[in-house]
């Protein structure tokens, strides 16, 4: 019940509407027992006398069409806070998910968040606005019907209603079956999710490999899993419908054995006997949906447990009580003794305090404004990670990073964000027009500001080309645009960030030669004047950097120029001349 009231408080600001529709329930229930009540003067009264049937023709006209308005109010304000709260809902899960740190996301896969952000919550709109609606309204009408009945001939209701809390067990039992059926079915769904996201991610690798079989046959997989467990909680639901017609059926029978004999006893009239029964019988669809509702509510409590477990992580990197904003910077950068191991990030099954090999071991250098630095190694020696701590993807797990004398760790991640600027291999470019694209990060920028940081990049020319110019849709990762054209878009961003510290992350290294020409030279107007950090893949490219770093299983090896490391002949230089043997053309920054 803990998830079902967490639920209720995102109808709370609703609550309003909640109570109007309350009050057309009420009316709903009241209507539907009135009409089964207009029976009874019909036999009673207008037939044995001959009356007109015009008045109470009218009077059963009149108390439907209140039945249908009171049904149509309900049914439209319970939608409508159903939606109101599936969207706060929807809203408060994105924000937190786009919220979390860079750890996050190493351990959740798109497919699963999306089947959170649209299937699950879904399924709450539908116990808000449908099974709860259900559940109010149906059971003030049953109150009426029962009502009615009492009303009529107590001891003839207490022998038809006698098998009603027989289903309670069964329903019980049978709602705490359809939870975990029910939850195993989301996460069947969301198996399904991530893997037709992923081979669609992926249509190109899918594609050269001719993997479309393989692809297809995963998914089918995933498919057929899912069929199968929402067939399981399919089998648990139909057993409440024949059960609820058998009781009825006990209940019918009950009323004509004993109701014929109270109609022989002169305590009930034909008309009242006539009444009573069509009162049971309207009873049925009321119970039937109710049959179901405990169903429902926990089909959508085992979605909101789901939700909520998202809702409940803890981002790992966030403002500290008291963080500042950091200040314009203009002093250094220093890395202080700064150690990082992926196995202090908290993973889903993982046990606390998990030991593993560090990626940065000890690192400790300075970086004095306006310096580039490059950093430089074989593969898995850190230097992505080293970048990484610096906006603070990942909070170092011992050791500090200092900026100006501030601890990154003490300020806060906005200021500290607005300061950095990052060009990586993998370009992010998002569906949209390019301007749009290159104003990311200055949403506010005008055109002219655009179009100059676009000339910078050695953009401009190509935009110009095209049929739409800056207003040109470039799809999904920008699609649209070769490589280079995608990577002059990054850095054009960029340039009209106008950021004080930059990160270029192998910016260059999968681009063909003319490509990189173009890129090298709008990278050498985006760093001007900025403090870099700079890993390249091809170390002829990083000569004129001030410093070299050059890790080794996460520790520094060495540091200098390019000329100190290449006099010393060590790590550097045993990397530079083997990559020279494979890249006769050098191309400089």
């Amino acid at each position: 019940m803990t998830v079902f009231f967490r639920l209720f408080e995102y109808a709370r600001p609703h609550r309003a509407r909640l109570a109007w529709a309350l009050v057309a329930m009420v009316v709903y229930g009241a209507a539907s027992a009135g009409i089964a009540a207009l029976i009874q003067p019909i036999f009673d009264e207008v037939l044995p006398s001959r009356q007109s049937l015009l008045p109470i023709a009218a009077t059963i006209l009149v108390v439907y069409l209140v039945k249908g308005v009171s049904a149509y109010v309900s049914g439209y304000l319970m939608t409508d806070v159903g939606q109101r709260v599936v969207r706060d809902l929807r809203n408060v899960l994105f924000r937190h998910i786009l919220g979390q740190s860079v750890a996050f996301f190493s351990v959740q896969t798109t497919g699963r968040l999306m089947s959170r952000i649209t299937n699950d919550v879904g399924q709450v709109q539908r116990s808000v606005s449908e099974t709860i609606g259900d559940l109010t309204r149906e059971s003030l009408a049953l109150v009426g019907f029962a009502a009615l009945l009492f009303y009529y001939d107590a001891r003839l209701a207490l022998v038809c209603l006698t098998g009603a809390p027989l289903v309670v067990y069964p329903l019980v039992r049978l709602g705490q079956r359809v939870r975990r059926t029910a939850r195993r079915s989301q996460e069947a769904l969301e198996q399904m999710s991530h893997v037709s996201a992923e081979a669609i991610t992926g249509h190109r690798i899918v594609k050269a490999f001719g993997a479309e079989g393989r692809e297809t046959a995963k998914f089918e997989r995933a498919s057929d899993h899912f069929y199968r467990t929402s067939m399981k909680v399919t089998s648990v639901l139909s057993v409440l419908p024949p059960l609820m017609e058998f009781i009825g059926g006990v209940a019918f029978v009950g009323a004509l054995a004993y109701g014929t004999q109270e109609i022989a006893a002169g305590r009930l009239s034909t008309g009242e006997f006539t009444a009573f029964i069509a009162a049971l019988f309207m009873m049925y669809a009321p119970a039937k949906k109710l049959s179901r509702v405990n169903a429902d509510l926990q089909q959508a409590m085992a979605a909101g447990e789901r939700i909520f477990e998202i809702l409940d992580l803890h981002n790992v990197v966030q403002d500290r009580p008291g963080a500042i904003a950091l200040p314009p910077f203009g002093g250094r950068i220093e890395f202080r003794d700064v150690r990082f191991s992926y196995a202090s990030i908290p993973r889903p099954g993982a046990a606390s305090g998990e030991a593993g090999r560090a990626t940065l071991d000890g690192v400790s250098f300075a970086v004095r404004p306006g310096q580039m630095l490059a950093v430089v190694g074989r593969s898995g020696a850190g230097k992505t990670t080293l970048v990484n701590l610096i906006p603070r993807f990942y909070d170092v797990t011992d050791g500090a990073i200092l900026i100006d004398g501030h601890d990154v760790r003490d300020v806060t991640l906005a200021s500290l964000r607005s300061q950095i600027g990052i060009v990586t291999q993998e370009t992010v470019l998002f569906d949209d027009t390019i301007a749009a694209n290159i104003a990311y990060g200055r949403p506010e920028a005008g055109r002219e500001e655009i179009e100059a940081a676009a000339r910078a990049a050695h953009a401009h020319e190509f935009i110009a080309r095209l049929d739409d110019g800056y207003d040109t849709t470039i799809g999904e990762r920008g699609q649209r645009l070769s490589g280079g054209q995608r990577q002059r878009i990054a850095i054009a961003r960029a340039i009209l960030r106008d950021s004080p510290i930059l990160v270029l992350d192998e910016a260059t290294s999968s681009l063909d030669a003319e490509s990189e020409m173009l890129v090298q030279d709008a990278l050498s107007t985006l760093i001007l004047n900025r403090t870099c950090f700079v890993i390249a893949h091809r170390l002829s490219t990083v000569r004129r950097a001030d410093t070299i770093v050059v890790l080794e299983r996460g520790r520094i090896a060495e540091t200098g120029t390019h000329d100190e490391l290449m006099a010393r002949g060590g790590a550097y230089a045993k990397l530079y001349e083997l990559q020279l043997q494979d890249e006769p053309t050098e191309v400089e920054i």
